[in-house]
């Protein structure tokens, strides 16, 4: 039987965004009959020309988009070929799906991300937190989104991924989903694991990252001053749950613990050290890494207070710790009740530990990144750049203080 073929272009004009692009489609047929797929690329209709099967003008981007429907029209006429060659039975369906490499072993992008989630999942409490697996999860939704947002089809293969996909996919955390900055880096960070996984699989022939550069923006860390600290020590609050919430919070203060940590700490964990004083010893959930922290006298005595506490007693844990949700929450409320306005939460008593508890008052700078668990230096050198920040504030304001003395002096030599 003769077969009859032909490859057609065309916009899917009921598919307009609100800047008045439309996604172009090829259609293929075979015999009369259909198979169509987004080319993942957009035209703005008035630019389109129904009768060439392709976009008016001759500016640099028509002609990259031009020359890149006239390669896909060479390929899908060279399977068509092969198919031919072979004497395969030719259906506009195989030719896409042989152009689309799902009749191969081409690998799709969020089948292995998938595979990576689903891994990662399994191992939650070995070599991944849980919060680490959340992360990958959330990271796969914003990728999902986005193909299907961009280029109308729910996956695609892991070799369609190239620098302007990562760069799209940014632009589209950054406005679309209102990412800030590092949020966004973070995501594609996550992103790019998956890459490195075909990459290094050999299911893609070159990695698209290499040229994408991104750096986190350092963000100056909120902490709480001596005086906030010792508002919140000092108020005692009308409600139990209050008083036990400030005292996680204050805690964790002293101790520089994240809230993961304080959560996980059991009776054990306390052991006596080096100085014969009772220490903490303990790995943190986020990096595996070993905190070995002195206990000073405030966090021992709300270790000493909690000792007879029912969940205390009927469990092996240190501390009597509500949810994130819960805790978070109820620092608002304290935040309030003691006149702090600051945005008062859980991991707010690391960086104070960091920087008011120990940087403040000399603690070198290697012991306190010990004690935090980080694993490079280079970490905790940011808690020190914000203590040279508050150094020069400080000596600003003693420096004003120091001019209106010496106008004061000036003014009372001329009045003599």
């Amino acid at each position: 039987m003769q077969t009859t073929f032909s490859i057609l272009f065309y916009p899917r004009g009921n598919d307009i965004d609100k800047n008045g692009y439309a996604p172009i489609y090829a259609r293929i047929t075979v015999n009369g009959k259909r198979s169509e797929f987004s080319i993942r690329r957009k035209v703005q209709l008035t630019r389109w020309n129904s009768d060439a099967g392709k976009i008016r003008g001759t500016t640099p981007d028509v002609r990259e988009l031009n020359k890149y429907l006239l390669s896909i029209e060479l390929k899908i006429n060279k399977i068509q070929e092969q198919l031919s060659e072979n004497n395969i039975l030719i259906t506009a369906e195989k030719i896409k799906n042989v152009y689309l490499g799902k009749n191969s072993n081409q690998k799709m992008l969020l089948a292995i991300f998938q595979e990576h989630n689903d891994k990662v999942n399994e191992l939650v409490g070995k070599d991944f937190s849980a919060g680490t697996a959340e992360r990958y999860k959330t990271a796969m939704k914003h990728v999902t989104d986005y193909i299907l947002k961009e280029y109308q089809v729910k996956d695609i293969p892991v070799r369609e991924v190239d620098l302007k996909f990562i760069t799209g996919f940014e632009y589209y955390l950054k406005t679309t989903r209102s990412c800030a900055h590092n949020s966004a880096i973070k995501y594609i960070t996550n992103f790019k694991k998956i890459i490195r996984i075909a990459y290094a699989n050999d299911w893609i022939s070159k990695d698209p990252f290499i040229h994408w550069k991104a750096k986190l923006k350092i963000v100056d860390r909120e902490f709480l001053t001596s005086d906030e600290i010792q508002k919140i020590v000092e108020k005692d609050f009308s409600t139990d749950r209050l008083n036990q919430v400030k005292d996680i919070f204050i805690f964790s203060c002293f101790t520089g613990l994240a809230y993961a940590d304080v959560k996980k700490l059991i009776k054990n964990d306390i052991v006596i050290g080096i100085d014969g004083q009772n220490w903490i010893k303990t790995k943190r959930t986020k990096t595996d890494t070993r905190s070995n922290i002195p206990i000073l006298s405030i966090p021992q005595a709300i270790i000493d207070k909690y000792k007879a506490h029912q969940e205390s007693l009927d469990t092996e844990l240190l501390l009597p710790v509500l949810s994130n949700q819960k805790m978070n929450a109820y620092l608002k409320e304290i935040a309030d009740l003691c006149e702090i306005n600051k945005n008062l939460t859980f991991h707010l008593a690391r960086h104070t530990f960091a920087t008011t508890v120990t940087l403040t008052n000399g603690v070198p700078i290697e012991s306190v990144s010990k004690m935090l668990g980080h694993k490079s230096l280079r970490t905790t050198q940011h808690y020190a750049k914000i203590i040279d920040k508050k150094v020069s504030e400080d000596m600003n304001a003693l420096r004003l203080k120091m001019d209106a003395i010496e106008q004061n002096s000036a003014k009372k030599s001329i009045n003599q």
